[in-house]
């Protein structure tokens, strides 16, 4: 699949409005009961425990849909970055359904795969029947997308085999049991394992090796979408509207994750986990995001829709006590790939000012913004 154009002429159909009862409720939740069951910052500084619950749960009604996902943020040029990004099940949630894409006659079958890097015109973003051709074992020790992605399971270890039109991938990560949970709570997990890796691209390039720092993630999460084969109404899916996750190694054995989440009118996650080989994770939650100047122009998807995508941004990080652990400023310089969800995954070059130290590197960066 090749990225968007930037045109904002190009027509593009306005995104449907939450129904009013449905963005109600979503608000009292998050503002009232989400704080009561919610342990995300105590649990994102335990030794991980949780690498039982990675399963697909293809046949559950209660977790209506699971992601798995692997991310190499610093890779060497002109790669960037790679990431394996993939849903077993719709969500019922306005920014990740592409509706167009659902399985038929059963839209809770669908899955998917973005795998990209920032080099070249092309990047993976495909939709699967998970009935009928994919392999998800319910251990969760092999999960196949068609033959297009394997990922192997035996936890602490993980295997990943990438086969596209465009380019092959064959990596070995090793977790740690370093976690971090952007949220935790009976009806959604979502966390994140420091992890490092070794591996091959090969493409029209040649073979390039790669390794170092990078993440293994999971998420299981219920939805109304569980309880219809149909894909629910756009009025009447979870709004959830804006995300971004970032992800940026600051040397080789420290990273750095970013997240900011809204919908509804509230914020459903801002935080930021620093992790370090060898040391302990640590969550803030005083971080703050600011995009500094957005694109002179909009991207358009496949389905003529329109999204803003930032030029330059700005985080910083406070310890609860007030002082400022870190500011990083990212300045977009890459190619946006479609297919995280209804937006897009990048990458950017970023300094950091990290306690007494100046840093440099390029980070990954995921978009999607259904407000502006």
């Amino acid at each position: 699949m090749s990225s968007p154009i930037d045109n904002e002429a190009a027509a593009a159909p306005a995104r449907p409005a939450t129904n009013r009862l449905v963005n109600t409720a979503a608000r009292l939740a998050i503002t009232h009961a989400a704080p009561r069951i919610e342990t995300r910052i105590a649990a994102s500084q335990l030794p991980f425990a949780q690498a039982d619950v990675m399963l697909p749960h293809t046949t559950s009604r209660w977790w209506g849909w699971t992601h798995y996902g692997i991310f190499l943020p610093l890779l060497p040029k002109p790669y960037r970055f790679l990431n394996f990004m993939t849903f077993i099940g719709a969500t019922g949630t306005a920014c990740f359904d592409n509706d167009y894409l659902a399985t038929k006659p059963d839209a809770r079958n669908t899955a998917t795969v973005l795998s990209a890097t920032a080099y070249g015109d092309d990047h993976h973003y495909e939709a699967y029947d998970a009935s009928a051709n994919c392999d998800f074992r319910p251990d969760g020790s092999r999960l196949a997308w068609g033959d297009d992605l394997v990922i192997e399971r035996k936890h602490p270890e993980y295997t990943v085999a990438g086969r596209y039109s465009h380019m092959s991938v064959d990596v070995v990560v090793r977790a740690t049991d370093q976690v971090s949970y952007f949220t935790k709570m009976p009806i959604y997990d979502h966390f994140s394992v420091l992890a490092t890796y070794h591996g091959t691209i090969k493409d029209i390039r040649g073979t390039t090796p790669i390794s170092g720092l990078c993440t293994v993630e999971y998420g299981r999460c219920i939805t109304p979408q569980a309880l219809t084969r149909t894909p629910l109404r756009p009025s009447l899916k979870l709004p959830v509207t804006f995300f971004t996750y970032q992800i940026a190694n600051l040397d080789a054995t420290t990273q750095l994750l970013l997240t900011k989440v809204t919908g509804a009118g509230a914020t459903l996650c801002l935080l930021s986990h620093l992790r370090t080989l060898g040391g302990k994770a640590r969550v803030f939650e005083k971080t703050k995001l600011e995009v500094l100047e957005y694109a002179d122009k909009r991207l358009v998807d496949v389905q003529g829709r329109r999204m803003r995508v930032p030029r330059r941004m700005r985080w910083t990080v406070d310890e609860d006590g007030g002082e400022r652990l870190l500011r990083l400023e990212a300045s977009v310089d890459a190619p946006f790939r479609y297919g995280h969800g209804q937006g897009y995954v990048s990458a950017y070059t970023f300094s950091c000012a990290w306690g007494s130290r100046e840093l440099n590197g390029t980070g990954y960066l995921e978009w999607i913004d259904l407000e502006g």
